[in-house]
């Protein structure tokens, strides 16, 4: 079974995210900060990180350059509720595939989610 990471630090939307991948068979993991997703994906390895642009404390790109440096070949999808070009285009030069503008379609969301595991 394929894991996916959510790192957020809305709980509501890590529950909500949980619910909608566990529904179609995936393992969830979730975290609300930077060092907890640290930790989980360097013990569960997941296929596929959702990863929040804006965790107090340390920031997502913070976040994906360490998951990269960790594991080069993650997969991590960025989550924003802003329109900051310059940090999802960095966040694309640390290998991030792409990016999601919050509030989001799920149903979109879900199906990107499942076409970048399937490969």
């Amino acid at each position: 079974m394929k894991k996916i990471m959510i790192v957020d630090d809305q709980l509501g939307i890590r529950m909500l995210l949980e619910e909608v991948f566990s529904t179609e068979g995936f393992t969830t993991l979730s975290a609300g900060t930077g060092q907890e997703a640290l930790d989980i994906f360097k013990n569960e390895r997941p296929e596929l990180v959702l990863l929040d642009m804006k965790i107090p404390g340390m920031d997502g790109i913070e976040i994906l350059k360490r998951m990269k440096r960790e594991c080069k070949g993650a997969q991590v999808v960025m989550m924003t509720a802003y329109g900051e070009l310059d940090l999802i285009e960095e966040a694309k030069n640390w290998g991030a595939v792409c990016h999601f503008t919050k509030p989001f379609d799920v149903f979109e969301l879900r199906e990107t989610v499942k076409n970048l595991l399937d490969d």
